[in-house]
């Protein structure tokens, strides 16, 4: 390929000089740009139009940007790359996203085609348009978009690379690589956007904490006790906590040693796992100060699971619900409370029986109110060490309960003790 008679050519139609059109052209034919997209991308850059782009906007500082921004042109550095597939606007497109990064701060990105690069690259990388996404700047780089090497390597204090334990993955991950063993692993069937689809979902630990997972492109490889090494993941937020999403672009890779797993939940103040805004596995103490209402002996929808009330299920309408056993009760710890939802089991432990001997009292009673009122007697006033998953949306915090038992320790003594490092 003659990139001199392709620079001369450009350099004679934008009226700049030939060296450095030669040199865009060489830094984006170096990621495999085919050189019509390197040429256009070139003349968008130098203002000489191709899709009716403007002039390539002045360099700011990642800190810098807001979402007033139309576009801009930034050096950073690449600190993450993932890749999946999307559906949009009726078409599958495959994305690349993740993080870049400069000394001012960090900034999300989706680029629209494959520009070539990888995390730990300096890029300066212009006319990046911007959007907004979960109230936060993002970066779109798509075929207005020009990606060349930096004259200088971009200096960051952040982590290069998608390695992380368990603990640190966040909603909104993504490209995110996890060495983790497989705990739980269940084949299901779902109706998908393309029909019935096949996916694994189960859990994985590692020596940090513990978190869902859905493989949406299902491998033998994940079954339960496989210690793994997976990359190229993304994460959302599923039922309040992080979850781990498996691509056709995830890699799976088995590990030659164990991965050792904590076998406890974190044990956090109610306040501190409330600000953490979600958690697959944590482990609270505190009082329980009352039962809620809808807890006992409930019906629930037999189409949906909701629970029914006066016959109505919000989504199906009148329907015969089906007899069930809940405890809805607000545990307090002195820094702040959340709603503990036991489940037809925990809740027969703390009840002392099952559905049938809360049906026989109700219907002795001739009111259902006598089973909520049996178990407030047992375990209002009382401590107790709760262990399940904590979600947190707009109507609060909820702790749905694995364990539910009668606390060893005081929960004022541990709320005491917390709010005296806080105020260190």
């Amino acid at each position: 390929m003659d990139v001199n008679s392709h620079a001369e050519e450009l350099a004679s139609d934008l009226g700049v000089d030939k060296e450095e059109v030669k040199a865009d052209l060489q830094n984006l034919l170096e990621y495999s740009v085919p050189i019509d997209e390197a040429k256009q991308s070139v003349r968008r850059k130098h203002g000489g139009g191709g899709g009716g782009s403007t002039p390539t906007p002045d360099s700011v500082d990642v800190g810098d940007i807001t979402t007033d921004h139309d576009g801009v042109t930034v050096t950073v550095r690449v600190l993450t790359r993932g890749t999946r597939t999307i559906r949009y606007q009726g078409d599958d497109l495959t994305i690349r996203e993740g993080e870049f990064a400069d000394e001012t701060g960090v900034v999300s990105y989706t680029a629209w085609q494959d520009f070539g690069f990888e995390p730990g690259d300096s890029l300066t990388i212009g006319n990046a348009g911007v959007r907004e996404w979960d109230g936060e700047p993002e970066l779109n780089l798509n075929d207005s978009t020009t990606v060349a090497i930096a004259e200088e390597p971009v200096e960051v204090d952040r982590e290069v690379g998608g390695d992380r334990s368990l603990v640190d993955i966040e909603a909104g991950d993504r490209g995110r690589n996890v060495e983790v063993r497989v705990l739980e692993a269940e084949a299901k069937t779902i109706s998908g956007r393309d029909g019935e689809t096949e996916i694994v979902e189960g859990v994985v630990g590692d020596e940090t904490a513990k978190l869902p997972f859905t493989d949406w492109q299902p491998r033998s490889a994940l079954d339960p006790g496989a210690d793994l090494r997976i990359e190229d993941v993304y994460v959302r937020e599923f039922r309040g906590v992080p979850s781990l999403n498996l691509t056709e672009f995830s890699t799976v890779t088995p590990l030659p040693d164990p991965v050792e797993v904590a076998t406890d939940a974190p044990r956090l103040s109610v306040s501190d796992a409330v600000a953490s805004g979600g958690m697959f596995d944590v482990e609270v103490v505190g009082n329980v100060l009352e039962i809620r209402d809808g807890s006992g002996l409930i019906e629930r929808c037999p189409e949906c699971g909701r629970v029914v009330q006066n016959g109505q299920c919000r989504s199906h309408g009148a329907v015969d619900g089906e007899d069930d056993l809940r405890v809805k009760a607000i545990l307090d710890d002195g820094t702040d409370t959340v709603t503990v939802v036991l489940d037809d089991e925990l809740t027969a432990e703390v009840y002392g029986g099952g559905l049938d001997e809360a049906l026989a009292a109700a219907q002795e009673a001739m009111d259902k109110s006598v089973v909520s009122d049996d178990i407030a007697d047992e375990v209002v006033g009382r401590a107790y060490r709760v262990r399940g998953n904590l979600s947190v949306d707009d109507y609060g915090a909820t702790l749905d309960a694995t364990e539910f038992a009668v606390a060893d320790d005081d929960p004022a003594d541990a709320a005491r003790a917390a709010l005296a490092e806080v105020g260190e």
